[in-house]
This record gives structure tokens, C-alpha cells and sequence, in this order.
């Protein structure tokens, strides 16, 4: 088998890198700024992870004669989740560190990945410029977005996957193994069904979460079976139904009958134009003050007892989970898994637990996430699924070795 060399930038816990490993690459060098994702790493992947800023490292420290470099360089600046996202945001640039590395180790193949949210971002300028920059150095360009479910992953995530090569080839890019929606496809033939979240993580339904490496009777050790258990949101919220309008009329009267403007009230709370809104009768800026305030209040402008009771009453509420929490697929592929609060599992008891999520990445099952329960979480959603990876990997690979093999 040939020897190819990786270079992997904005390596996070590795999901991309183990996908390269598994197709014959080599990683020989890593970087990422996580640390946790960087600890991660060494201890599943290799010790060829560099922890540092790649801003600050220069091209000098990192191997020469490599045929690939590979990265998913930071998105936040170009999420669709981001409204905010402009190119003045910093972290969009990050990318231009990965074409400095590029340029100065010119790779036969490079693969970047990224959220479909860059290819609409400032109407596609963004995505052009970023393209020409990588095509001013070479190489031949093309991207497409794919979606993991349709190449046997077990959750519908869309990537963009962008990969150049100095060839002079047509680069390669995975052919669907499964249907995902039928409506895209002339026909089913030759794809497999997509792969569910039941089929995945189903039998870990009933294992009891733990801190510790489980064995389950077959032998199977189970790492990182840790979750959030707060599937039901709570609130504190009145216990009697409150007007707004009534509330108002009854405190401006009081206010007015103790002799105290609007100003000293904010003065005495220390408030700035938030006791206004207690004295203003409508549904966008009118206020019922906390109970904290009301008894403060009622020092103040000696008011009787009428609404003490409607106003200060507080009990503990419940967010239902049709409101506001996303129970997880079962008999499809899963939603995005994504960086931070996972969905909620199927039993309604916990949020999806690590594993089931790296599960749901693809990861292998003896991958051993370093960190607290946030950061793991962090880790495995900014990963690539390692499947994924693997059947990008598969197509450079072949192109590489065809390449070697006729000189072209």
C-alpha cells in the first residue's frame, strides 16, 4: 500500500483524520486549538498533534513532501445560524491559513470542509472569492455538498466538501451508497435504506449512563456513555393569571397618590428606564414588577394588598417538550448533531448521551473523548463523520495511486 502523506489542519477530535487513516493515508502532521480536542486526539488517533494557534506557527514546523493537506476551517463566521455573519468577521479568514500551508507545501490534493451556510453567504461573493483564492495557487477547484446520510451515516448533516488538485484530473468526489429522500433519485437501485438512529444507538436504550467504561454481556465496552439530563426545561412563573393593564392603573394611582415621579423610582432601584415600563399600559413595553420589586414598591408608595398575592406567587413550570425541545429521530437518520445541547432521547428521560452521539458520527466504539460532558459534546459535533471522510479519502486515494502509477 502507498504511503501517502496527510496534513491536517483544524483537526478537532480527529473524525476526518480517522476517516484518511482508515482509506491508507498517513497523518504525520496535526493541529488544533482545542485543547481537550487536542488530548482527545493523542489518545485515539496519534501523537502527531501539534496544540497551538495556527496563526502563529510558521510553515517551517510543519513536514515538507506531503500529498495531501486537509481542514475544516473554523465556521462560525459563516454559519447559516449566525445572522451576523459578514466577511469583516475574523474567523472567516481562518481559511487563508490553510491556503498559506497549501501554497508553501504544494500538495497534490487538498480537502476542506465547511457548512452549507458559506455558499450563500453575501450571495455566494464569499464562496467565489475563497474558490479563486485557492485556484490562484493551481489548483483545480470544485466543491459539492453532501449529505452524510446518503453514504451510510446514520444522521442527515450537509457539508460542504470542497477538494482541488494540481493534477490536471476531475477531482473526486463519493457516490451515494444510500437514498435518503426518494424524491431525488430516478431510482433506488443499487442504494442501500438509509441507516437509522434505532438501528445505531437503539441498544443502548436502557444502559444506565456512567462516568465509567461499561461491558455489556457480549463483551462490548462502552466508553463515554454520559448525558445532560435536563430534558425538561424549567421556569419560574406566576401561579395566578396577571393583567398587565390592571397592574399599571393600580400602581400609577398609588405612585401618584404617594408623590413620587417615574425618575425617583428608577433612581431609588438603581434601575435605568426600566421602572417606566411598571407605569405604561400595553402589550409591547408594559412590565409587572418581580416580586422582589413589588414588596420594595409597596415600602415605597404604601399600597394596600389587592394584587400582593395575584403578583408575588411563584411556582416552579414546566417548558413542555413540544415548545421547545427537539426529541431525536428514531426511524430515520438523526438530525445534525451538533456542538452543543444534544436532542432529547426517545425515553424522554436524558438528552442523547456521548457515545450515542459519536455513535451518530461515526466514531469508532473504543474512541475515548477527554474532557467534561460540554466539551465532549463540542467534540464530537464540530467533528467530520469519520464515514464520511473515509469514502472522500477512498476516492483521492485511488487517484493518487493511479496518478503514481502513470505519471499523470
Amino acid at each position: 500500500m502507498s504511503n501517502f502523506k496527510v496534513v491536517s489542519l483544524f483537526s478537532g477530535a480527529g473524525g476526518m483524520d480517522l476517516g484518511f487513516e482508515k482509506a491508507g493515508f498517513d497523518i504525520v502532521w496535526a493541529n488544533d486549538f482545542f485543547k481537550e480536542a487536542v488530548e482527545s486526539y493523542k489518545k485515539n488517533v496519534s501523537q502527531n498533534i501539534v496544540y497551538g494557534d495556527i496563526t502563529k506557527i510558521d510553515s517551517s514546523e510543519i513536514p515538507d513532501d506531503v500529498d495531501l493537506v486537509i481542514g475544516g476551517f473554523p465556521c462560525q463566521g459563516f454559519s447559516v445560524a449566525n445572522t451576523k455573519r459578514s466577511m469583516k468577521d475574523k474567523r472567516n479568514f481562518l481559511y487563508k491559513e490553510m491556503l498559506r500551508i497549501i501554497k508553501d507545501k504544494n500538495p497534490k490534493f487538498f480537502v476542506a470542509e465547511n457548512v452549507k451556510g458559506l455558499l450563500s453567504m453575501e450571495k455566494g461573493k464569499v464562496f467565489e472569492m475563497i474558490k479563486k483564492d485557492f485556484e490562484s495557487l493551481g489548483y483545480k477547484v470544485d466543491a459539492k455538498l453532501l449529505n452524510a446520510a446518503e453514504y451510510g451515516v446514520p444522521q442527515a448533516r450537509e457539508r460542504l466538501v470542497i477538494i482541488g488538485n494540481r493534477l490536471g484530473i476531475d477531482n473526486p468526489f463519493p457516490t451515494p451508497t444510500n437514498w435518503v429522500d426518494t424524491k431525488q433519485y430516478k431510482s433506488k437501485k443499487g442504494l442501500k435504506d438509509p441507516v437509522t438512529v434505532e438501528q445505531t444507538i437503539g441498544f443502548l436504550s436502557n444502559v444506565k449512563l456512567s462516568t465509567s467504561p461499561i461491558t455489556l454481556s457480549n463483551g462490548t465496552k462502552i466508553y463515554n456513555h454520559i448525558a445532560a439530563t435536563n430534558v425538561y426545561d424549567k421556569f419560574w412563573g406566576r401561579k395566578y393569571e396577571v393583567n398587565q393593564a390592571d397592574i399599571c392603573d393600580y400602581l400609577r394611582y398609588w405612585r401618584d397618590k404617594s408623590g413620587y415621579s417615574t425618575k425617583k423610582v428608577d433612581e431609588h432601584f438603581g434601575y435605568k428606564y426600566t421602572a417606566g415600563h411598571w407605569f405604561r399600559k400595553d402589550n409591547h413595553s408594559g412590565s409587572i414588577p418581580k416580586p422582589s420589586d413589588w414588596w420594595e414598591l409597596k415600602k415605597m408608595f404604601k399600597f394596600d394588598d389587592t394584587y400582593d398575592k395575584q403578583v408575588t406567587t411563584m411556582v416552579e413550570k414546566e417548558i413542555k417538550f413540544e415548545q421547545s425541545l427537539r426529541i431525536t429521530n428514531w426511524d430515520r437518520p438523526s438530525d445534525t448533531i451538533t456542538a452543543t445541547s444534544p436532542e432529547i432521547h426517545v425515553n424522554k428521560e436524558r438528552r442523547l448521551s456521548a457515545r450515542e452521539c459519536a455513535m451518530l458520527q461515526t466514531f469508532p466504539m473504543d474512541y475515548q473523548f477527554v474532557g467534561s460532558l460540554n466539551t465532549i459534546y463540542r467534540q464530537i459535533g464540530n467533528a467530520v463523520p469519520v464515514k464520511l471522510a473515509e469514502q472522500i479519502a477512498s476516492g483521492i486515494y485511488e487517484a493518487l495511486e493511479k496518478n503514481q502509477k502513470t505519471g499523470k
